[in-house]
């Protein structure tokens, strides 16, 4: 057996168990997110149990109290009631103060209950947040070995070059699928999931509560399936802005900045310099991402109230500034899981372009990109 054929036989054998071990991570990430469901629900339940008894026992404290001040009152003039009428206001303010133990008892529990569960939810959040990022990797790796090595290997001898090539790829694509899911994870599945617990909760409130409070939150719930559908639209825009190829860069980024702005409250300025060259699609469509991945970091990342946006056609290049106020942080040290600076890497390479980032703890960042670019009609 050649040393091919071996290599082959092994990445075919772990592909098969990264695949296997994917699934399983999968299983537990959908386990874990069930559960969580189903604790969110009972969690709504508790709380409308423990209004319930509060409610009750704050009533009962009123008439245990009135109970004991007409014990009192007896106590006091004993002549003058007869053994029945004595004997009826003792078991009264017995029975009411009997009730309150319980209903105090009961509080306690419930309220026990609630923390467990909220406790619970923290940790199962946690558990589908870790399962999440570990079949992201796996997945990385899953498509490397299925796909990208095995590909690359006839164009690429070297496997040390091999791995590093098909690694930069796939970690590019997911980067961009992963951030594409939390938006959607955070956004509008999670909007949706809210939405089914509070048209279950509606039902509940129609038949103990009555129409008009059941109404209150169906007009809540609109507002939710509003800001829901807002969302959806905000990343199918983030995903392609149509009028890129209808209007071309300078409008669509300058709708998409105003857009932008509105969004996040916070004010961007922006700034186009020089005679604005005719540009290729790529060009566009890259110039575009990059301005906007880098004031959704500066907001993300940065807090800034201000953001300054610039855009500098030259002879022979094209100069894109970023600038924010915002917290700033250390150039020097790497943050994990700065996908947002990778991609941006990723495209300024593309162009054959230079990225400069200058930041300063508690001053702000500032983003340089300068992209090499000859005219049409220029030789």
């Amino acid at each position: 057996m050649s040393g091919q054929t071996v290599l082959e036989d092994i990445i075919e054998k772990t592909i098969h168990t990264v695949g296997q071990s994917r699934e399983q991570i999968f299983e537990i990430s959908e386990k874990s997110r069930q559960e969580y469901v189903s604790l969110q629900k009972q969690l709504l339940e508790i709380r409308l149990k423990v209004t319930r008894v509060i409610e009750k026992t704050d009533k009962t404290e009123l008439y245990a109290r009135y109970a004991r001040n007409r014990l009192a009152e007896v106590s006091k003039n004993f002549e003058q009631y007869n053994t029945k009428e004595v004997q009826a206001v003792y078991e009264q303010a017995n029975n009411y103060q009997v009730e309150l133990a319980i209903l105090r008892q009961e509080e306690v529990q419930l309220r026990e209950r609630r923390d467990s569960i909220e406790r619970r939810l923290v940790d199962l959040d946690d558990t589908v947040e870790r399962a999440e990022q570990l079949a992201s990797q796996m997945s990385v790796v899953f498509n490397f070995l299925s796909q990208d090595l095995k590909h690359v290997g006839e164009v690429i001898q070297s496997a040390k070059e091999k791995q590093a090539f098909g690694l930069k790829i796939i970690e590019a694509q997911e980067a961009e699928r992963k951030r594409l899911s939390r938006e959607i994870h955070d956004g509008p599945a999670q909007m949706m999931a809210n939405v089914m617990l509070r048209s279950e909760l509606i039902e509940r409130i129609y038949k103990e509560e009555g129409m008009d409070e059941a109404l209150k939150e169906i007009r809540s719930l609109k507002e939710m399936v509003r800001s829901s559908l807002a969302e959806v639209r905000r990343i199918i825009y983030d995903l392609r802005p149509m009028a890129l190829d209808d209007l071309g860069l300078m409008p669509t980024l300058t709708k998409y900045l105003k857009s932008f702005e509105e969004h996040y409250q916070v004010i961007v300025s922006f700034k186009a310099i020089g005679k604005e060259q005719k540009l290729p699609k790529e060009f566009e469509v890259a110039m575009f991402r990059l301005i906007q991945e880098g004031v959704q970091n500066a907001c993300k990342h940065a807090e800034p109230t201000q953001i300054q946006v610039k855009i500098e056609f030259q002879q022979a290049k094209i100069i894109l500034v970023v600038k924010d106020n915002g917290k700033g942080f250390d150039p020097d040290s790497k943050k994990e899981g700065s996908f947002g600076l990778m991609g941006m890497k990723e495209r300024v390479s593309m162009l054959k372009g230079d990225l400069n980032i200058q930041s300063q703890l508690n001053v702000g960042t500032t983003l340089l990109v300068q992209i090499p670019f000859v005219p049409e009609g220029i030789a």
